[in-house]
């Protein structure tokens, strides 16, 4: 292996080190001891540091794998369509349990968290090719097709809708778009907005978003005029745009559609932003699991510059700006948007302490805005349109219209761009969802309701979501939906703080106890004191929310909880000597419970 030649690529760009680790790991099949040694070597870094980058993303390894690499999302929603069947087959069929490989080296199978297909589960990665809606079929046609050598894309049979059939995609992936809005999803003319911005001035476009009220899409709400006011008066020899395409949230899909179906549109708001700010240099941070979108965006960005709305004297008024594409490679905590900054400057995704905020010093120190896609693409409307047209939308507090991510228990699972107030009833109607038990708003992370709380509202004021919208009905086990979400936030807290890293594992043994049914009233006492420490002691977004899944669902489904209750006692024992020596009386052959009936 010529590793010196694809270190060479990169011209020891330090931000470009996660790229060249995937090349070697494409090249070798995974990322040697040796292979470590030449990269700090080169970059004049320790061998600790590449190795802690590979061990932070999922998708860097460190051990061999397989020709076939698959990754199967474990997600309630795909849980929910069948997993457990279609895992059972990729065993079967490899012959090896998930984590391993085969034997004959040619299938490794892994899990996943969410990948974004929620509305189109079970789904899968494999070699970066996606596979939706897998059953025991398609995965024993799957397997016959690994085992001649069959290349992965050449598995496809068929595209999807829109551009998923494009040439530079051809993905199998549907964009299941069932309510179009007049901001994201009606007809727009590419560059409209970008020469109405480039008419006036960089501090009369901060104005008009802020007349329009825009408010963050991914959730957080943070007024994005604002944000591009803070950042334009910082000082500093740069200032960047970062978009942030890193939708790991379970249940979030809107921005793979968005990337799919506008991403001109997206595009534009970075120009838009960036000329906002004083910034000549954007990133658009992909996550590793919409690669498969890479060269068809890539392609859009070579002919935006050829049609003189990207790149040197933009649209001829003598505004340069730039895009470059920047993947991510599997870790939920860079969505936060320190810990992304950290990805794309080539390092472990891990949040940073604030003050500074990224406006100030974001990427390589320099001031920075943040914004997520469906922000972007909703600025570049707003420049088009204007802040009155926008703001005749919505409620008063949320103007405009949000890209909602449908899924679960729904006859038509999808995209729904809507005005801000509809009720979560009007929604449940539009999706045809019947016999609702439980809704989870925003994902993991936000808020589980029931029946009384579907007449609540989706906007700011009321119901904050970043899009992600999960309907569960009357047959479904809600405490294992509460399970599946905190194994999910196990799984991606970063490790660097105590109350997230520890405090989830013990609030998930706290919660196991209570539905085994050995748990107490003092147990539900205490599970909602430590997910308060939990929250308002964590370090970043991830650890603040990760105890929602369970004080939600307590809150709002408390009779569920008092029903695992059996004793009143001040405490009950977890641990159960028959259980706990039954091994050792199977190997000496004895009968412990009879043997200690009189105890």
């Amino acid at each position: 292996m010529d590793y010196k030649k694809i270190i060479s690529k990169y011209n020891l760009d330090r931000t470009r080190l996660i790229e060249l680790l995937k090349d070697i790991q494409a090249a070798e099949g995974y990322i040697s001891e040796k292979a470590v040694a030449e990269v700090a070597k080169a970059f004049r870094i320790s061998i600790a540091e590449v190795e802690g980058l590979i061990s932070f993303y999922h998708f860097l390894s460190a051990r061999p794998l397989g020709k076939y690499v698959v990754y199967l999302n474990n997600s309630i929603t795909s849980e929910m369509a069948g997993r457990q069947e279609v895992a059972l087959a990729f065993e079967e069929e490899a012959g090896c349990p998930f984590g391993k490989t085969s034997s004959d080296g040619l299938i490794t199978l892994m899990e996943t968290s969410c990948i974004g297909m929620n509305d189109q589960e079970p789904a899968a990665l494999i070699n970066e090719v996606i596979f939706t809606r897998l059953n025991k079929e398609k995965v024993k046609k799957l397997a016959s097709w690994m085992k001649q050598g069959k290349p992965v894309q050449e598995m496809v049979e068929e595209f999807g809708d829109g551009a998923n059939s494009h040439e530079l995609v051809k993905a199998m992936v549907k964009n299941n778009i069932r309510k179009s809005g007049p901001v994201i999803f009606d007809d727009y003319l590419a560059g409209t907005a970008i020469h109405k911005t480039l008419e006036t001035s960089p501090e009369a476009v901060i104005d008009e978003i802020k007349k329009a009220n825009l408010l963050g899409r991914g959730g957080a709400g943070f007024p994005t005029g604002l944000k591009w006011e803070l950042c334009r008066k910082e000082k500093g020899p740069e200032h960047y745009v970062i978009c942030n395409a890193d939708e790991g949230e379970p249940g979030t899909f809107k921005d793979r559609v968005i990337l799919t179906e506008r991403p001109e549109m997206v595009f534009e708001g970075m120009v838009i932003s960036g000329y906002a700010v004083g910034a000549r240099q954007g990133i658009l941070y992909l996550r590793h699991e919409y690669s498969y979108l890479k060269k068809y965006l890539e392609n859009i960005l070579k002919k935006m510059r050829e049609q003189g709305l990207l790149g040197k004297n933009i649209a001829g008024r003598g505004f340069d700006f730039e895009v470059e594409i920047k993947m991510g490679a599997g870790a939920y905590i860079c969505g936060e948007e320190s810990a992304l900054i950290e990805s794309a400057e080539g390092k472990r995704g891990e949040p940073r302490d604030r003050p500074p905020f990224p406006v100030q010093k974001g990427y390589l120190n320099m001031p920075s805005t943040v914004n997520n896609v469906e922000t972007l693409a909703t600025a570049t409307r707003i420049m088009a349109n204007g802040s009155n047209w926008f703001r005749a939308m919505g409620t008063s507090v949320s103007a405009g219209t949000k890209v909602l991510s449908v899924s679960g228990d729904c006859d038509r699972p999808g995209i729904y761009e809507v005005e801000f107030g509809l009720t979560i009833d009007e929604l449940l109607k539009m999706a045809g969802a019947r016999e609702t038990f439980a809704i989870q708003v925003g994902g993991p992370s936000g808020q589980c309701i029931g029946e009384p709380g579907f007449s609540r509202k989706i906007c700011f004021s009321d119901l904050a979501t970043g899009g992600s919208v999960i309907i569960f009905n009357s047959s479904r086990d809600l405490f294992s939906v509460v399970a599946n979400f905190l194994d999910f936030f196990i799984e991606e807290s970063c490790g660097w703080c105590l109350p997230c890293r520890a405090g989830n594992v013990l609030l998930k043994k706290k919660f196991e106890k209570i539905i085994k049914g050995t748990g107490t009233r003092q147990d539900l006492k205490e599970i909602e004191a430590w997910g308060k420490i939990i929250k308002t002691t964590s370090r970043c977004g991830l650890g603040q929310t990760s105890a929602n899944p369970v004080l939600t669902t307590l809150t709002n489904f408390r009779k569920l909880y008092e029903s695992k209750i059996v004793k009143e006692a001040e405490f009950i024992s977890e641990f159960d000597l028959i259980t706990a020596v039954a091994e050792a009386c199977i190997l000496t052959g004895r009968n412990f419970q009879e043997e200690n009936e009189h105890v």
